[in-house]
């Protein structure tokens, strides 16, 4: 049904899954679009009360795709009015999981990156293994977060240390700062987030629907909406502007390939 998701519902519970294993589950818009389905899919499936993503391969994921032209997204505008336009659709993509009305339970093993971090703490619970990874390195690159939610997760100290370096973090990190809630060994990531799956799934999903409306709720009415908006329109300009870094950066890629270029500004920081 889809090139780039893995889906299968089974007693009350759908397995949405990234299928880009051979570069990481990295996010182009074909899986933005087909994430986006397969998740109204399980909302729309009254059999479904409690819906896990995970990834496949060894990569929950590396954010977006930077071979991607993503620059054909803006309908061939530099200005900042098309980037916040494109990033606003980007910014939609990662709140699905937000906005789904079912609880969604992220289950993340290997790199957690960037955008693919973003829509793993837009769901309601994060399980990771030990071996899993986070942070937002988009900064690194002249770039920032589509949808800054970290500040909302973690806390704004926290998110600034975070979010100023692009320096990543391991799970039990992860755990201490609460941008998930459980961490266990990689053996067991499967049955201990299927174990709690099945939990949810057991409660009344006309309670999880409100008990999920309710939280959500409140912290709209606190401002997270009217937050990621105002971040849209501050990160707009910034991807309109094409500073000595992100030159470079492009130079590098389009010269010797990507992997090079991350390798040029990875070595940089260490």
């Amino acid at each position: 049904m889809w090139s780039t998701i893995e889906y299968e519902a089974e007693d009350g519970i759908a397995q949405v899954r990234f299928n880009r294993p051979q570069v990481l589950n990295a996010i182009d818009p074909t899986l933005a679009r087909e994430f986006a389905q397969a998740l109204a899919k399980a909302e729309d499936d009254d059999a479904v009360r409690v819906i896990v993503v995970s990834g496949n391969g060894r990569a929950f994921g590396v954010g977006y795709d930077l071979k991607y032209d993503w620059s054909r997204e803006t309908g061939g505008g530099k200005g900042p009015l098309d980037y916040a336009a494109m990033l606003g659709r980007l910014v939609a993509f990662e709140l699905t999981p937000w906005d789904c009305a079912k609880p969604v339970i992220a289950m993340v093993r290997g790199h957690c990156l960037a955008a693919s971090c973003e829509v793993a703490m837009m769901c309601c619970v994060t399980f990771a293994s030990e071996n899993a990874t986070f942070g937002e390195p988009e900064i690194r690159f002249s770039a920032t977060a589509p949808a800054l939610i970290m500040p909302w997760i973690v806390g704004f100290k926290k998110a600034r240390e975070l979010l100023y370096t692009g320096d990543t973090i391991d799970a039990r990190t992860a755990l201490d700062i609460g941008m998930v809630n459980r961490v266990v060994a990689d053996a067991d990531l499967e049955a201990e987030t299927m174990r709690y799956a099945r939990r949810c799934a057991a409660i009344a999903p006309e309670a999880l629907k409100a008990t999920k409306k309710a939280i959500n709720g409140a912290a709209e009415t606190m401002g997270l909406r009217a937050a990621l908006a105002h971040a849209n329109d501050i990160n707009a300009q910034l991807y309109a502007t094409q500073t000595e870094v992100y030159r470079k950066f492009a130079e590098v890629r389009d010269r010797d390939g990507l992997a090079a270029a991350l390798r040029w500004r990875e070595s940089q920081f260490e």
